[in-house]
């Protein structure tokens, strides 16, 4: 039984996310204490339990501690089951935090072929500020996740917006043996700028201002740009997106509208975030460095350029130090440019 410290570096959600992920993974049972001890409404909200609920059945587990409000919890995996599953947050919980906590178990899923087969629904939010939005994992990560060898396919179906939720999309994965390591030093030639402003249940000028910001800050196109309106969203809501195709990697900026909050100044900052990555010289921006770390710890080996890690990604380092026999090295190259390197233990 491993004994995981909730409290530990930045103190949230991830920690937990990221321990049942490695206690499906090797089969090690886990308690974790101080659940969001960072946070200021600590223990487990929904989007968390559905996580924890949605691991133990996957990995067919005992667990205690389930709970809205709990600071602890234990997770006692026993197997992991294929087939098709339904999760539902209930809220505008991020339903796309469940996927990544179960994702790393059914890519490497054992078992006959024509059995590991998984179809996932996922209901809550998709698109709000304290997660990975559905796209970011489609068009960044996922593609990378591809490279390493399982096949996984995703579709958003409804926009789930912060604070109403009711979004859903749904993925599906075919698992490998075993992962294929994979590096990511080089960004190499950037083939396509686009910028998409997505507005639910809202004005269309809100958009358009984006829209007019990005443009003007980073010399796009008329034909670079996007506004798209949303019908079927349970509640209003927004999101700027500025996708950058390279040669080796996509990365994707996103910006989220805020009551209060200027459409041009939600445009401002995703514009900072694009130009201090442009500027970096790096492949990996600072997101997408988390979503890696799961992957490449599994696969054992494999590095990657990337901003200054975050506190969020140094917590997540530690977090997969307790369950893997990897070492994970973070060493600054230059001002803004750092490497990540896997290396077996």
């Amino acid at each position: 039984m491993i004994t995981i410290d909730g409290s530990q570096g930045e103190g949230g959600g991830q920690i937990l996310r990221t321990s049942l992920a490695l206690s499906l993974v090797t089969g090690r049972p886990f308690r974790i204490e101080n659940i969001r001890a960072g946070r200021a409404k600590p223990g487990l909200l929904r989007q968390h339990l559905t996580a924890a609920h949605a691991a133990a059945q996957v990995g067919d587990a005992e667990i205690q501690g389930d709970v809205l409000g709990s600071k602890a919890l234990t997770f006692e995996p026993r197997r992991i089951k294929t087939g098709s599953f339904h999760f539902a947050v209930g809220t505008a919980g991020s339903a796309t935090l469940v996927l990544q906590t179960i994702l790393p178990a059914l890519i490497l899923a054992p078992g006959p072929s024509q059995l590991k087969l998984s179809e996932l629904k996922l209901e809550g939010g998709t698109h709000n500020p304290y997660a990975p939005p559905f796209d970011f994992l489609a068009k960044a990560f996922i593609p990378l996740l591809k490279r390493m060898g399982p096949v996984v396919e995703t579709r958003l179906d409804r926009y789930g917006f912060y604070p109403a939720g009711g979004g859903c999309f749904t993925a599906s994965i075919r698992p490998v043996p075993a992962l294929t390591p994979i590096e990511l030093v080089e960004r190499g030639a950037i083939s396509r700028r686009f910028a998409r402003a997505v507005h639910a249940l809202l004005p269309g000028h809100v958009a358009e201002r984006e829209l007019r910001v990005v443009k003007e800050k980073l010399a796009l196109k008329d034909e670079q740009m996007r506004a798209e309106a949303v019908q079927n969203s349970s509640g209003p809501g927004n999101v700027l997106m500025v996708e950058l195709e390279a040669e080796n990697v996509t990365e994707v900026f996103t910006g989220f509208g805020e009551k209060g909050v200027a459409s041009e100044a939600v445009a401002s900052h995703v514009v900072d975030d694009v130009r201090r990555y442009l500027a970096a010289g790096v492949p990996v921006g600072r997101y997408l460095a988390d979503q890696l770390l799961i992957p490449m710890a599994l696969a054992g080996e494999g590095r990657f350029q990337t901003l200054a890690p975050t506190r969020h990604t140094v917590t997540n380092i530690a977090v997969i130090s307790e369950f893997l026999g990897v070492r994970i090295k973070t060493e600054e190259e230059s001002k803004d440019k750092w490497q990540i390197a896997v290396e077996r233990t």
